[in-house]
Parts: structure tokens; sequence; C-alpha cells
């Protein structure tokens, strides 16, 4: 029995025009961190930030739409919309896939919601495979999403700084079945729940509701909830999960670390990101460090991806080894051959 093969059509994203500057990162921290501090550690020099019209999923339906157009595919031959953006939206308790698909006009389509916090599209990438390898009623299967989570950091919080990053902006991507380019090859997630609530949105949940006294303090309340826990536990197995990601999803694509010719990484501090080109034996131009983007969230793989195929950097025959990591704590990798 021939094995199904998933491919990659394309991807599309949207940057709202606004952005914000090392500058002014350093200010809104009242001093605590310089702005050659938030470049050379943070490793920002500037994050995109939403405009008034840019919310959460009208940012994906944006992407969706460039998506389509860099594609060439028709709205109506999309079956499935798994959306990846955010919980933090326009309107709580709706369905952005739904929107989405209404706003791009897949009407053939259903949609579901799928969060993983920034480690959303990989595992959502992995979840697009399986359905499309599953069910023969399947075809094409549009990923997408928006995110602006930066609107709840509060820079005078000084735990808070592995978050400063936080952009904004939307991203999806296609994958079809017996699509015989692009190829999704290995997927590897690893998650601990033990670490479940060491971060989050603090207020404005079930467990600490708004009232007329916290209403300020709660659209800046994405905390560290456990910091000491957090980043203990983060220290001692983070770099290793991820290497095992990287690892088992490689050996399912029959390949080794030798074959990675570029690494689709979120954003990270600048040693973290140097300390794991060295540790892949990678150079710096078989990476994009989105130090003029931000954190996007579980947009960055997307936004990566779209960057190095604009630059150059991932031709016809490239490897290309996508990684991320989400509060929760999930780490996961996948493995594509381009071309």
């Amino acid at each position: 029995m021939e094995k199904v093969k998933v491919g990659i059509v394309g991807v599309g994203t949207y940057l709202p025009s606004q952005v914000m500057t090392a500058k002014e990162i350093a200010a809104k921290t009242n001093g605590v961190w310089s702005e050659e501090a938030v470049i050379n550690k943070l490793g920002i020099r500037q994050k995109y930030i939403p405009g008034p019209d840019d919310g959460t999923q009208e940012m994906g339906a944006k992407a969706a739409l460039n998506c389509l157009k860099n594609t060439g595919i028709d709205p109506l031959d999309i079956d499935v919309i798994l959306c990846i953006g955010e919980e933090w939206k326009e309107y709580p308790l709706t369905t952005s896939a739904l929107y989405i698909q209404d706003r791009i006009g897949a009407i053939n389509a259903w949609g579901i919601d799928v969060q993983n916090r920034c480690c959303t599209c990989v595992s959502a990438m992995k979840i697009a495979h399986d359905m499309l390898v599953a069910d023969k009623s399947i075809d094409t299967i549009m990923i997408v999403g928006g995110y602006r989570n930066g609107d709840f950091v509060d820079y005078a919080d000084k735990d808070m700084s592995m978050m400063y990053n936080l952009g904004a902006g939307g991203g999806a991507i296609i994958l079809k079945r017996d699509h015989d380019k692009n190829l999704l090859l290995g997927s590897k997630i690893i998650a601990d729940g033990s670490l479940s609530r060491t971060a989050g949105v603090e207020i404005g949940g079930i467990a600490k509701p708004f009232n007329a006294d916290n209403i300020e303090e709660g659209y800046k309340s994405l905390r560290l909830l456990d910091a000491k826990k957090m980043k203990d536990r983060l220290n001692e197995v983070s770099m290793s999960n991820w290497y095992r990601c990287i690892d088992e999803s490689l050996q399912q694509a029959k390949l080794t670390r030798k074959d990675i010719t570029f690494l689709d990484i979120l954003h990270i501090k600048r040693s973290g990101h140097a300390a794991m080109i060295a540790d892949l034996g990678l150079r710096e131009d078989q990476t994009i460090y989105l130090e003029d983007y931000g954190h996007i969230g579980q947009i960055d793989q997307i936004l990566s991806l779209e960057l190095a195929l604009k630059e150059g950097k991932v031709k016809d025959g490239d490897v290309v080894c996508m990684i991320a990591a989400g509060i929760g704590y999930v780490w996961s990798a996948n493995i594509i051959r381009w071309g």
C-alpha cells in the first residue's frame, strides 16, 4: 500500500503597520532594561504591535487571504480550517475558524479552533497531516490564525522580561493530500503538564474574575504565576526536550541532524538562539533571527518560512526543521523536505 504524502502548498502572513522599538520597550521598564540590553540580550530591535483594526481573528483572515493569493488555491477547495489564533480575540466564545471561513469564502470547509500556545502551528501541522492521511474525504487543510498576546504584558514586571518580545500578526499555511512537494515527513511533540499553571493571564477567568477594582490590572496580568518552579524546570528539561523532538522527528523522516539545512525557529533570547545554532552545527545564514519582528507566538514558524523563501534561504531539496515551544509546557519539532 502506497504511503499517503502530505505537502505544503504555500504560506501567507499579515503584519500590522505599527512597530514598537527597543528604545520604547526599555522606557516602559522604567529603566530596569536599557535599549542596548533589550537589543543584545532579549534580541529585539523592534516588534510589530496591533493597530485599531488588528483584531486576532481579523489578522488571521488577512493572512488567509494573502495565503490564497500566494498559492492560487480556490477557497472553495478548502475542506478544513484549523484555526491556531489565540483565545484573546475580538469576542470571547466565538469560533475564529468560522469567522475566517466566512471572510475568505471557504463555504465548503468546516473549521475548529485548536490551542497549544506558541506551539500551536507545529502541533496543528501534525494534526492536519494525520487527518489527511486518515480521511480520504479531506484533501486540503488551511492552518491559520492571529496573535496579539503582547497586549497583556506589564513591562514594569521584572519577571516578565521573557515576554517583552511578544508582538502581533497573522499567518496561514495550506497542507494538501498527495501534494508531492514540500513534504511533511516527521513530527514530535512533548508536554509537561506540571507547568500548566506556572504562567498565564491571572485575572479575568473563573478563578479570579474581573471586579470593579481589578479591571485595569487584569488587562496587564499575563504573568509567571510560579516563576521559580517554571524557570527551574525549564532549565532542567527545556533544551533536552527540544533536541529529543528534533531527533525523533528526523528519525521518522529517515534523516539526521546533518541533513538539516534551515532551522525555522521561534524568537527566543539571543544567547539561546546562538546556542541552538551551535549545538545543531548550523551557520547563522541557515536560520532567521526574528529580531525585527518580535515573537508573534505560533505565527513565528510561518513568518520565518515565508521570509526564508523570499530570501532564498530555503530552496528545492532543502530540509527544514521547524521548532516551537509553548507555555503549558510543550515542545515540538517537525521536518519538511522542500521542493
